[in-house]
């Protein structure tokens, strides 16, 4: 199965030449240091930077130049820093082609929860709302199962719901799957990982049609 790294590389496949790439709080954030050298896109943050690049080596940190995760960040050449009302009229206003979010559940509507767990202390929901609410194409990346064991892909979430029917596709740590009418469509499998795994691994409908191939990285 995939650790953190290779689900973001995974990921990073995903992305097109010129897309706009908003990259959320957790594993979307390492989606940057995979991205073929040969494309051109721009990474935003919803905090106010566009241009973000690779995270930067130790001892090369700048703690001025951070993501919305608060951790550090390189900028590429002619990367730009605003304010959160332009920043938030770039999502809203459907200028990013692509956002990729962590998650604690996925339904297989395309449900995702990924700001609360109630009885713990949250800040806020953050730019999340707006993000799902916004964008056209969202990949959750994340965990197949949380640290108990139990299924986060499930037929319906039981957890406060961040957006409704806006998932487009997960990649975890066992399978990239695609979210249609129907359920859980399993597109391709982690290096190693048998579908019967994948299957036990997932509460809600999962489609399986023919043959599933190991995912290239």
């Amino acid at each position: 199965m995939l650790d953190k790294n290779g689900i973001a590389k995974r990921i990073a496949k995903e992305v097109k030449d010129g897309y706009y790439v908003n990259l959320g709080i957790g594993i979307p954030t390492l989606v940057a240091n995979f991205v073929r050298e040969d494309i051109d896109v721009e990474f935003q943050s919803e905090n106010g930077v566009l241009g973000m690049g690779p995270f930067p080596f130790e001892g090369d940190e700048d703690a001025d130049i951070i993501n919305a995760g608060k951790q550090t960040i390189t900028t590429l050449p002619g990367a730009s820093f605003f304010d959160s009302a332009t920043s938030f009229g770039m999502i809203r206003g459907q200028h990013v082609h692509l956002t990729i979010l962590g998650a604690m559940e996925v339904s297989q509507t395309g449900d995702i929860a990924n700001w609360k767990i109630p009885g713990k202390m949250v800040k806020g929901m953050g730019g999340a709302m707006d993000l799902v609410a916004s964008a056209e194409n969202i990949i959750v990346a994340m965990m197949h199962t949380n640290r108990a064991g139990a299924s986060k892909l499930l037929s319906e979430c039981s957890l406060p719901l961040t957006g409704v029917n806006c998932v487009k596709k997960i990649v975890t740590n066992l399978a990239v799957i695609e979210i249609v009418p129907e359920g859980f469509k399993l597109l391709e499998r982690a290096p190693g990982v048998t579908v019967k795994e994948i299957k036990d691994a997932t509460k809600g409908h999962l489609i399986i049609e023919g043959e599933i191939p190991e995912m290239v990285l």
